[in-house]
């Protein structure tokens, strides 16, 4: 009896557990209710891009396997004309970055309300260059960006920017990723835009989505102990030259993100997860929703209410202090975007790496982790700390197939 007892009582905790977690999956994943939104508004001719036909009419636009973290954020891998991608869809619409708690009550709106009909493209480039201008700062060259938007909007390449294809756009440039997306197009390390449809995108998938360990089962995660699964992750990575020139790619999108052309992007989860890279060992962004401007996250985070430093946070990783005179959260965020990648590289690095250069990685990494934005003279230290970290890989793996 007390066997059979025991038995019952596995099986009955198992089927919990696999009903939890099958319920979770099923919020998480509402990849059908996505695309109903998006074609119901594609086929009333509300928006337009290159992805609508495919998606809508055709069907050479698929969803494959479930990625989502969170039910308003949907992401899967796709299909799109025999072409592998990654497909995320906004479920909903959130009017400022989440920090966690709500900055100002949540407010009822229309998605693709704008521009309206009748709304000149001179008026839509207005309203660009304005939304630019709040997110990036005051900068020259904004208008070069509002015109880099208008031609990635010409999904179908006609010379125009139809009203559908303009409301698309304007729903997607709410969104940080798709942004620096565009400003980043050129760049090696960022995964390159396929296509639209509304606030649905497509990107270039990464055949690694992480740069450690193994993709298992969700029931069998369940059962490994989190040490063990870290003790899993170090065992399978890349060859120790293989993971210096994943992370030379990582230094230089800090370098991309750093005062780049249209101002200073923070990451703000720098989690192993977020980065992936492609079968020659190029780094790849995977998820690039945290990476957000400067100055939108100075401008919504100054003044904010705090008791502790830890309810001046945003994401995992941006970090500013709290001024206890005046219980408000600071604007400044303490730790530049190079101190958070080498904190993330130092184990990644550090496990087996040669022992002739060991010591002086080891010294490189710590002096990069101990950078703080307010330091004097930190542009010039920040450059000088890259520059020698890239010089002392570099020349480690030169000549080595894997370079």
């Amino acid at each position: 009896m007390k066997y059979l007892f025991f038995s019952w009582l596995a099986v009955f905790v198992g089927s919990w557990i696999i009903y939890v977690q099958y319920s979770t999956y099923t919020e998480l994943c509402r990849g059908k209710d996505c695309k109903k939104i998006i074609c119901d508004k594609y086929k009333t001719g509300v928006i337009d891009g290159p992805a609508c036909n495919s998606l809508c009419v055709t069907e050479t636009l698929y969803f494959g396997k479930c990625l989502s973290t969170k039910p308003s954020n949907q992401m899967y891998l796709g299909i799109w004309d025999n072409l592998p991608g990654v497909v995320k869809c906004q479920m909903e619409q959130a009017l400022h970055l989440d920090f966690g708690t709500e900055l100002e009550p949540r407010k009822e709106i229309v998605l693709f309300d704008k521009p309206t009909r009748g709304t000149t493209v001179q008026k839509f480039k207005e309203m660009v260059y304005s939304l630019f201008k709040a997110k990036l700062g005051d900068q020259g060259n904004l208008s070069e960006l509002v015109n880099l938007i208008l031609t990635v909007a010409d999904g179908d390449k006609d010379g125009q920017v139809s009203l559908g294809e303009a409301k698309s756009a304007w729903a997607l440039l709410q969104l940080n990723e798709f942004l620096l997306m565009v400003i980043l197009q050129d760049k090696e390390h960022t995964p390159k835009l396929m296509g639209f449809c509304g606030d649905l995108y497509v990107m270039e998938s990464v055949e690694y989505t992480s740069l450690y360990g193994i993709s298992l089962p969700w029931v069998i995660e369940l059962f490994i102990p989190s040490g063990f699964r870290r003790s899993m992750d170090q065992l399978f990575t890349p060859s120790w030259p293989r993971k210096a020139k994943i992370a030379i790619g990582l230094l230089e999108f800090v370098e991309d993100v750093f005062h780049g052309p249209y101002g200073n992007f923070l990451m703000c989860d720098t989690s192993a997860k977020n980065l992936g890279y492609n079968d020659k060992y190029d780094l790849k962004m995977v998820d690039m929703r945290k990476i957000v401007p400067e100055t939108n996250l100075k401008e919504l985070i100054k003044d904010r209410h705090c008791e502790s430093d830890l309810d001046c946070v945003y994401g995992t990783d941006c970090r500013t202090s709290c001024d206890q005179s005046t219980m408000k959260c600071t604007s400044e965020v303490i730790q530049p975007n190079l101190a958070k990648a080498c904190q993330l590289l130092k184990d990644y690095l550090l496990r087996g790496a040669p022992s002739e250069i060991r010591e002086e990685l080891e010294k490189q990494l710590y002096s990069c982790i101990a950078l703080k934005v307010t330091a004097n003279q930190m542009e010039m230290e920040h450059s000088l700390i890259l520059n020698n970290l890239k010089t002392l890989l570099w020349k480690k793996i030169s000549y080595t197939n894997d370079s």
